[in-house]
């Protein structure tokens, strides 16, 4: 195909889309068949409009387009446009009806001037070298000095000497090498049809705007081109690297999933072809949005089905609860069939009906208060975490036993109102949830085993809060296929008889599961690509520096800087405490030349504090011995946590930056937590201060920014990364430690542990590493000979 055949193809695309845009609004289906059909002719022939006495002959195009009544004032405003640009293409001259004059130009309405302006800008034809002959014929009716003509590749006036690293430096700098002003770089860019406005390329200039959408860095490539320069040499040296550009084709993908996916794509991503934009799709989400491990998948297909009970009046330590009065034996006597409930028809989570939750509220209060009410008795009490930890659990379980099993869930449709702890004693409540959680995860696993441990507790001889609360029975009601009415009748009787049958019934059960329960959840798979490398840290250290590269510009974006270096921080932070996340999330900060917190106040509230000693003239964290999960180990014996913070790699530059101005950044005009990592608040926030879920996913986000190594960005620190949390940093320091010194006693200090738990759980020290770390012993014996 010749280039002519290119061109005219070309045009005649450009042509069409213009009739679906003006065209069709202002007229009829066959009107715009017709009109269409005629413009498309003229350029397929290479033939000018008809013209009678130097202007277009509308009797003519009405006849040709077989329009008759159909030519309003509207039409020929729209068509004339079309054949003006036509008439360019041809490189014909133009029709008198475009010349106007000053007189006509000055009684035109604004809007009139407005629109003429749009089309000139957006309806041209970028004019080369070769078209001085057009070029005067148009000229001799222009008033004004002649446009300066516009070559593709323009030679430079002078050799580059200097290199401005700011955006708009650099654009200044280039263009005024090669002489030209910011129009006329605009109309050499700037191609017929589109719709760019020159006010934006005159923002750049100005340092009012930077490029930020797809259309922008398609400009900014063909300025590269035009002056020669390697690609991509402009958007380098933009101050936020980071950000994700607008205006991708990404279909009918949701907005929500657009905002996740669009920072993970290539610039060219919309120019490249479909198939290929499926696979970088589908590998930003498999990878980088859900990661690709089996449990993930799980998790988030699981994540879909909400269908547990909440307790949202039940909170860690009762103090939103009322004193309990009768709240047990509240509504025994109701014995009205409620109609069915399902709690997936209603809210996918529901609301805990009152009974149930005051039950649950009892229960709390008896595990968590500092003493037990008199006449009961406990074995132990429960934190918050813990608290919180089964309130979760045990909705889930009520939930899945209300819910529906014509549903996703398929769960066993009991009432809301028949829900109690009562139903927790019968052998077939819990048969029944250990198959369907097997069912739906396909094997079994240690979440199964601690539930009966739960339930073990609750019912154990003289301490278990169900078995010291025999007035349970009164709410259960038979379930067809759970609970005969015998085994309630039984239970009636002999209340203790039936808690012991059901205690030894959990044990049993336990043991069973046990033999076949399976690992889902490796902890090592995200991060294995660092575990296997021959300095773990060194490996994951890579990511801070990749955050410090794409730094935006804290004078541009305050809250962009902010939060990078909030990210910065909680990888560094992490790495040089090996904290669990609970400790690091809730670690407080006292600012230089502050009073810092007592010790004492400290193990009242059990957490650590940054704050500046003067005596080491550094950064310390001071962490109670109580404030740790396994605050009896020996690691502690019952003495604090305390670690100077080590000025390396420009740490504390950057700690007392985001003290003394990005906190305060991500705060606005929240208050203030206390804690050193905050939230970047916005107008629905509730509370500056992270919860575990939020602190987990802020950790993930920093993972799947600067982490994720992604082939076709180019951008992320390491190939092979999965995303995770903060408590995989201590499998990397035990890890990094064992090879290094294959010592299990050294890897426990840098987690604040014993050796045995490292060996279970941390450590990955594979017979690999313990025969290289021999070997490298051995071999200075043969290097020094």
């Amino acid at each position: 195909m010749s280039k002519s055949d290119l061109s005219s193809r070309h045009f005649q695309s450009k042509i069409s889309k213009f009739c679906e845009l003006r065209i069709a609004p202002i007229s009829s289906k066959r009107t715009l068949s017709n009109v269409e059909a005629y413009l498309v002719k003229l350029i397929s022939h290479r033939r000018a409009p008809p013209l009678l006495n130097g202007r277009i002959d509308w009797a003519e195009i009405a006849r040709a387009c077989r329009l008759g009544g159909e030519l309003t004032g509207d039409l020929k405003k729209q068509i004339r446009i079309a054949l003006d640009a036509i008439l360019r293409w041809l490189g014909a001259p133009a029709a008198a009806e475009d010349v106007r004059s000053t007189k006509q130009a000055s009684r035109s309405s604004g809007t009139d001037r407005q629109e003429y302006t749009v089309v000139a800008s957006t309806a041209r034809k970028p004019r080369l070298d070769g078209d001085d002959n057009l070029r005067a014929q148009a000229a001799s009716r222009r008033r004004g000095p002649e446009p300066k003509p516009i070559q593709s590749f323009p030679d430079p006036l002078f050799e580059a000497s200097e290199d401005p690293a700011a955006f708009q430096d650099a654009l200044i700098y280039q263009m005024r090498r090669f002489g030209e002003n910011y129009w006329q770089l605009y109309r050499a860019v700037v191609r017929l049809g589109e719709t760019f406005d020159h006010k934006t390329m005159l923002s750049w200039i100005q340092g009012d705007r930077v490029p930020r959408s797809v259309a922008s860095f398609e400009i900014l490539a063909r300025i590269e081109r035009r002056y020669r320069l390697p690609a991509g040499y402009f958007k380098a040296k933009l101050p936020y690297q980071s950000r994700s550009l607008l205006g991708h084709d990404l279909g009918d993908i949701s907005p929500a999933e657009r905002r996740r996916i669009s920072l993970h794509l290539p610039d060219d991503f919309s120019s490249l072809p479909f198939s290929k934009r499926e696979e970088i799709l589908d590998w930003v989400r498999r990878v980088i949005i859900s990661g690709s491990t089996d449990y993930r998948r799980y998790q988030a297909a699981a994540s879909k089905q909400r269908y547990a009970i909440r307790f949202p009046g039940v909170t860690y330590g009762g103090g939103s609860l009322a004193p309990r009065v009768n709240s047990l034996t509240a509504g025994a006597n109701n014995n009205v069939a409620e109609t069915f409930e399902d709690p997936d028809l209603l809210s996918g989570v529901v609301d805990a009906p009152p009974r149930l939750a005051m039950e649950m509220a009892d229960l709390i209060r008896f595990k968590t208060s500092t003493l037990t009410a008199i006449g009961f008795q406990r074995n132990g009490v429960w934190g918050e975490e813990t608290a919180s930890q089964k309130i979760e659990h045990l909705g889930l379980m009520f939930g899945a036993l209300a819910a529906s099993p014509a549903g996703v869930v398929k769960g066993r449709g009991v009432p809301l109102s028949q829900l109690t702890f009562g139903l927790l004693v019968f052998p077939g409540v819990w048969d029944w949830y250990l198959q369907w959680r097997e069912q739906r995860r396909g094997f079994y696993t240690k979440w199964e085993e601690d539930m009966l441990m739960v339930a073990q507790a609750l019912t154990r001889s003289e301490v278990g809060w169900i078995r010291q609360h025999p007035e349970l029975l009164k709410n259960v009601r038979p379930i067809d296929g759970l609970i005969a009415p015998e085994e309630i009748e039984f239970a009636a009787r002999d209340w203790h008889g039936a808690c012991d049958a059901f205690h030894r019934h959990a044990a049993n059960r336990s043991k069973e599961i046990q033999r076949v329960m399976r690992v889902h959840r490796d902890p090592f798979e995200p991060i294995m690509c660092v575990l296997e490398a021959d300095s773990p840290l060194a490996e994951y250290r890579k990511i801070t520096d990749e955050i410090l590269n794409r730094m935006p510009d804290e004078n541009r974006y305050p809250r962009a800087a902010a939060e990078a270096v909030r990210s910065f921080l909680l990888l560094r932070l992490g790495l040089h405490l090996g904290l669990r996340q609970k400790n690091l999330r809730q670690l407080r900060v006292c600012p230089r030349h502050h009073f810092p917190t007592s010790e004492r106040r400290l193990e009242d509230m059990k957490c650590g504090e940054l704050r500046w000693s003067d005596r080491e003239q550094g950064w310390e964290v001071l962490i109670p011995s109580v404030a740790f999960k396994n605050s009896g180990s020996s690691f502690f014996g019952q003495k604090p946590f305390r670690l100077i913070l080590p000025d390396l790699l420009d740490l504390y530059k950057y700690l007392e930056a985001y003290i003394d101005c990005h906190r305060g950044v991500l705060l606005g005009p929240a208050k203030d937590p206390g804690t050193l990592f905050v939230k970047t608040v916005k107008s629905t926030s509730v509370d500056a201060a992270y919860d575990s879920t939020k602190f987990y996913e802020a950790w993930r986000t920093v993972i799947q920014r600067y982490g994720i190594y992604n082939p076709y960005t180019g951008r992320g620190a390491i190939k092979g990364l999965l995303p995770h949390g903060p408590h995989n940093l201590r499998d990397i320091l035990a890890t990094h430690i064992l090879k290094q010194t294959g010592s299990y006693e050294q890897a426990s200090y840098a987690i604040q542990d014993t050796p045995d738990v490292v060996q279970q759980h941390y450590g990955r020290f594979l017979p690999q590493d313990k025969a290289a770390l021999a070997a490298r012993i051995l071999n200075q014996v043969w290097e020094a000979a």
